[in-house]
Order: C-alpha cells, then sequence, then structure tokens
C-alpha cells in the first residue's frame, strides 16, 4: 500500500521507524526486552527475573506434559481422546508461548528455555528409568525385594 505524501510528513512514518529500531534481529544479552506482552518486564532488573523463572517454568511443564495423560484401559475412549487432546491442545499452546519468547532474541529468555526444556527432560527420563529398574528388580512372584 502506497503511502501519500501528507501521511509521510505528519509523523506515521517516524513512529513505526522508532518501533523497528526497538525490535532485536539478533541474540543479544541485558533486561531491556519485551517478552510476550508490550512493556513486560519493562526494563526492571525483578521483572526480568520473573520472566527468565516464567519461561523456564513454561518449558518444565511442555516437557512434563508431553507424558501425561496415562489413560485407564477401562476408560471410554471417546473420553480419554477427548482428554488427550485437551491436554495437547494445552502444551502446543505452552510451547507456542516459548517460541514466541524466545523470539524476542533476549539470550537470557533463551538459556532459560532451553534449560526448562533440559530439566522437564531429565525430570522425565530419570523418572521413567526408574519406573524401568524397578520392574526389572521385580522377582516372578511378584513380590519387590527391599534393598
Amino acid at each position: 500500500m502506497q503511502m501519500s505524501p501528507e501521511s509521510m510528513s505528519n509523523g506515521s512514518m517516524n513512529a513505526n521507524n522508532t518501533m523497528m529500531a526497538m525490535m532485536h534481529m539478533s541474540l543479544y544479552w541485558g533486561k531491556d526486552a519485551i517478552i510476550l506482552f508490550s512493556g513486560w518486564p519493562n526494563q526492571k532488573l525483578g521483572m526480568y527475573v520473573l520472566a527468565l523463572f516464567f519461561v523456564f517454568l513454561l518449558a518444565l511443564a511442555i516437557e512434563v506434559l508431553s507424558i501425561l495423560p496415562a489413560v485407564k484401559p477401562s476408560t471410554n475412549p471417546m473420553v480419554a481422546a477427548l482428554t488427550q487432546a485437551i491436554i495437547y491442545a494445552f502444551r502446543m499452546g505452552l510451547a507456542y508461548l516459548v517460541m514466541l519468547s524466545v523470539m524476542s532474541f533476549n539470550l537470557g529468555i533463551f538459556i532459560a528455555a532451553v534449560a526448562g526444556h533440559a530439566i522437564g527432560f531429565f525430570l522425565i527420563k530419570s523418572r521413567a528409568l526408574a519406573v524401568a529398574k524397578r520392574d526389572d528388580i521385580i522377582s516372578p512372584t511378584g513380590i519387590i525385594p527391599k534393598v
């Protein structure tokens, strides 16, 4: 869409150029970021740390929700499918929020997201390995020996 010379002279073009100058197009380090919402964390260190923690928890929740829910065999198939679809939709919504956070190009947010995914994956896999090891220890009689 072509802009008329009048609209360019009234300052509307300058506002767009100023906004474009504030957006980073490469990774940078610092608390001066806009994450998910305009004005958040608002260049305050405490709010930036809260944003890091929030992104970390979102990424961790995505990994935890990746193994849920365990549907019981006696559950109605439609109810089970609906439950899994709702949890999947919620998980994808969280994943998109983490993606949008990382698109702020802030290195701290990127590290918080990767750390959240890594720790969440570690917790889930260590639990799965513990369950598998416990199942290997069970004797043929079904009695779990005390170690």
